[in-house]
């Protein structure tokens, strides 16, 4: 993992926290984390021994998985063992897997970070991008805090403007309405909380150059 700079106040954000995140504190808010826990265990060892970000709403267990750094949102950034805000402060194409796990709902730019995420992946990484679903009823749990939902066409194009290239389908997974923990996958978004969508950062190879047949000459014509 490359060196962090260290925590600083000078140039660094330092607002309160965003208050749209609290919800991710409250039962029904740490009910959906809950559900979403054993996939983020899975994407962040997907590629052992190499480094990994995970952007979340509010701090959870890591559990040791491999090197890698959490940050939360709060305020205008980012807080965990580096205060920041965008771009990260991480080099290019240094970690194999990114979690943005609803830093868009918490009101982080969503085109703009995509781009940081990409940034920093390395090729054949991959984003895996937590989203909450408009369309399901959970949603009257989350009603007043201001946070957003969209659906999943909207992030495949801030993907693919990105230049990562998302799965087939989006996989839904959390509550439906109860508040109870629900990490079992599923094809689709369909009326769970929120929704997973992968995206791979694919690497061009160069265009090999077709060689040209060499010209052959025929032989002469004998004079009469």
């Amino acid at each position: 993992m490359p060196t962090m700079p260290p925590r600083s106040p000078a140039g660094q954000p330092d607002g309160p926290s965003d208050r749209r995140g609290a919800w991710f504190e409250s039962d029904a808010g740490r009910a959906l984390l809950d559900s979403e826990a054993g996939s983020i265990r899975d994407a962040l060892a997907e590629r052992s021994g190499q480094s990994w970000l995970w952007l979340a709403p509010a701090a959870q267990a890591v559990d040791s998985i491999g090197r890698g750094l959490q940050l939360q949102a709060t305020g205008d950034g980012w807080d965990g063992p580096v205060r920041c805000a965008l771009p990260l402060p991480l080099a290019n194409e240094s970690v194999a897997a990114v979690v943005v796990q609803h830093s868009a709902a918490v009101g982080r730019p969503g085109g703009t970070l995509i781009a940081e995420c990409a940034r920093v992946l390395v090729p054949g990484g991959r984003l895996w991008l937590y989203v909450l679903n408009p369309l399901s009823p959970y949603r009257w749990h989350w009603k007043g805090s201001g946070l957003r939902a969209a659906e999943p066409m909207h992030w495949r194009r801030h993907l693919r403007e990105a230049g990562l290239q998302p799965d087939g389908m989006s996989r839904g997974l959390g509550p439906r309405w109860r508040i109870e923990a629900s990490p079992e996958l599923q094809q689709g978004p369909g009326v769970r909380a929120a929704y997973l969508l992968r995206a791979e950062k694919r690497s061009i190879p160069l265009t090999p150059v077709r060689q040209r047949a060499a010209l052959r000459i025929g032989e002469g014509v004998p004079a009469a």
